[in-house]
């Protein structure tokens, strides 16, 4: 009879510590596998969880989880952790309706003692709980795992050096798998690091320290260079020691002879805080993600033996492909045009426009604020910006948004991708807030597209709008099947456009969801309900001939968009009482996302939940006319 798998005896992290550290290999290996074999059936992020396998592992076996804090920095990388904090029988639902998000997650574990999904907090967010337990007198550990990648945002930075500076005990574990900053690791670095970890070499070195301050300046300068010079030459350290924390590494973050004994040293001897360099693969251990060129990111369910990815097939060609097809054709017109992205080239688009003008791409890795004031001063020049960066992105911009590019009256062009909700994602990338944030600010031209032609037209409406910032959203996943022009027309600022005429019902649709408000027409025409239908484009500014023509020939008005409250049915509703029109009998609804955060599920089922399917816009209706029937009721 076989053995049973370890991994079968692993519910908790309390669990792993009962084992000898001889078992400690076979069970990393049973965890990437059974990891391999869950993001098969659901998709999700898989290449950045094979990289920390062993990471994982050691972690929670040396540290007394969740006790001891420990923080995911992003959680893409988050899922071999799932495995071993009680959620193994639940991670082939990840990212499933009901099932486990995708990434970190307070409500979900108390194992996840703070919430991910953007990059680059995760050190901010340990200094909080070091510092909270300093004033509590606690003694536990807190441990920060942050990608290189991550590390490129000023906010990493900006935590660190506070982190120096105050000198609590933190311990930020560097994933380096993209070997930027450190050369490949063998058996004597592997040494060195477990020997700076160390008790002996650090209560030596700071005797050293003590006794070079006795000595007269120039001897003390001396020796100082001496050792920092030392330090550098062997580990690489000076940066990060120049921030305060104490180097470790580089050390292989795949292998478990040396991880261990440099993590137990690092929680046994040190008191501020310590940053360990561990160098990983991403990928590791499964050979197509090994091979692939994104180390499989993202991946869509796959077949484990081939890892061949079952991507359904496009019935039509991607928002974010007509987006990045439409600023090549533009850009080849006008050689002004430039494109910026925050390390996100793929999913804006922009690898196809840097692929035909790779000298006017520019990507300025994991940093929105920099991108936004790079734009900014490229505009400055006369240059023409297309700042793409997600909505969800942007959030993380907003003071440069509206310090370096509104109030100068700048002309940076936004494509905001992932405009609304996004599926398997969740409520952390989102597109909710966009409109809201930038239609309140003065001199800002906002725009969304209702389809995919609408978007090229919008492209083209931004390359030639030069009076100052200008945006356009556009959501995630495939057009509704037009056939596009070859090139874009430029729309007349703040005009919108009737689709179909009526009498009754007005629908103005701002964005993607006009699809559903000429589905909701026709059943309402059918019902014997007259119904316009409207693309407002524009948020702001706002047709207002548009508007004071539906509400003063209709008897009910329904604003339809897929953002937050605050957005366009708010401006919308300004307009309407300025000019006295709420005053007349006319019924007025605004349909927006809820007041709440959806959970991730498909996009389908998550507008069903939010009221903005088409169902709900009949709904809607119907209640405004004062009845809660349905069609058939009123066909009655």
């Amino acid at each position: 009879m076989p053995d049973t798998p370890l991994l079968d005896r692993v519910t908790t992290p309390s669990d792993l510590r009962n084992l000898p550290e001889s078992d400690l290999r076979q069970l990393a290996d049973e965890l990437r596998a059974e990891m391999i074999d869950a993001v098969s059936i659901t998709g999700g992020h898989l290449g950045a969880g094979l990289g920390v396998v062993e990471l994982t592992v050691a972690i929670h076996y040396i540290f007394n989880t969740p006790d001891d804090r420990l923080i995911w920095d992003v959680g893409h990388q988050c899922y071999p952790h799932k495995i071993l904090t009680a959620r193994r029988d639940r991670i082939r639902t990840l990212r499933q309706g009901n099932g486990l998000s995708g990434f970190t997650k307070r409500a979900e574990s108390e194992y996840d003692p703070f919430g991910a999904a953007h990059s680059s907090t995760s050190i901010s967010a340990g200094l909080g709980m070091a510092v909270a337990r300093d004033l509590s007198d606690g003694d536990n550990n807190v441990i920060a795992v942050i990608g290189d990648g991550a590390m490129s945002a000023g906010m990493a930075y900006e935590a660190m050096n506070n982190a120096g500076a105050t000198g609590s005990r933190l311990i930020v574990i560097l994933n380096d798998n993209d070997m930027s900053i450190a050369p490949p690791v063998g058996a004597m670095s592997a040494y060195l690091a477990r020997l700076v970890s160390g008790k002996t070499y650090k209560t030596f070195r700071d005797a050293a320290k003590s006794i070079a301050k006795t000595l007269p300046r120039p001897l003390q300068e001396k020796a100082a260079r001496a050792e920092e010079f030392a330090r550098g030459f062997w580990t690489g350290g000076t940066m990060f020691e120049e921030l305060g924390f104490y180097y470790v590494g580089p050390v292989d973050g795949h292998n478990l002879d040396h991880l261990l004994p440099i993590l137990r040293n690092v929680r046994d001897t040190h008191q501020g805080p310590v940053l360990i360099h561990a160098v990983t693969q991403k990928g590791k251990g499964y050979a197509p993600a090994e091979g692939a060129k994104d180390k499989y990111h993202g991946v869509a369910k796959f077949d484990v033996v081939t890892g061949k990815q079952s991507k359904p097939k496009a019935n039509a060609p991607s928002y974010t492909g007509v987006f990045g097809t439409s600023l090549i054709r533009e850009a080849q017109e006008d050689d002004k045009i430039v494109a910026v992205t925050a390390a996100m080239p793929d999913g804006t688009g922009l690898n196809l426009f840097g692929e035909v003008f790779p000298e006017r791409t520019f990507d300025v890795g994991i940093a929105e604020q920099h991108a936004v004031t790079f734009a900014a001063g490229m505009a400055t020049e006369g240059y023409k910006p297309f700042a793409a960066i997600y909505s969800t992105f942007l959030q993380r911009a907003y003071d440069q948004v509206v310090h370096d590019v509104a109030i100068q009256g700048l002309p940076v062009r936004f494509p905001i991708d992932r405009a609304g909700l996004v599926g398997a994602d969740g409520p952390t990338h989102a597109g909710a807030f966009d409109t809201a944030f930038l239609s309140c600010l003065p001199g800002f031209v906002v725009m969304a597209a209702a389809d995919e032609v609408e978007l090229r037209h919008m492209v083209a409406t931004a390359a030639a709008y030069d009076e100052g910032p200008i945006s356009f959203r556009y959501p995630r996943g495939e057009g509704v099947g037009l056939d596009l022009p070859e090139r874009g027309t430029i729309l007349e600022i703040g005009k919108g456009a009737v689709r179909r005429e009526g009498t009754k019902i007005a629908l103005l649709s701002f964005g993607s969801r006009m699809a559903e408000c000429l589905l909701a027409a026709e059943e309402l025409e059918a019902s014997g309900l007259s119904t316009t239908v409207a693309d407002a484009r524009f948020a702001k500014p706002l047709d207002i001939d548009l508007i004071t023509r539906l509400a003063r020939e209709h008897e009910v008005l329904v604003t339809v968009e897929e953002g937050s409250v605050g957005g366009f049915g708010s401006h919308v509703l300004t307009a309407l009482a300025e000019r006295g029109l709420l005053d007349a009998g006319l019924k007025v609804r605004t349909m927006c996302l809820p007041d709440i955060y959806i959970d991730h599920d498909k996009p389908d089922a998550m507008y069903r939940e939010a009221g903005l399917s088409k169902d709900g816009i009949l709904k809607t209706v119907f209640q405004a006319l004062g009845s809660p029937a349905l069609s058939d009721t009123v066909r009655a």
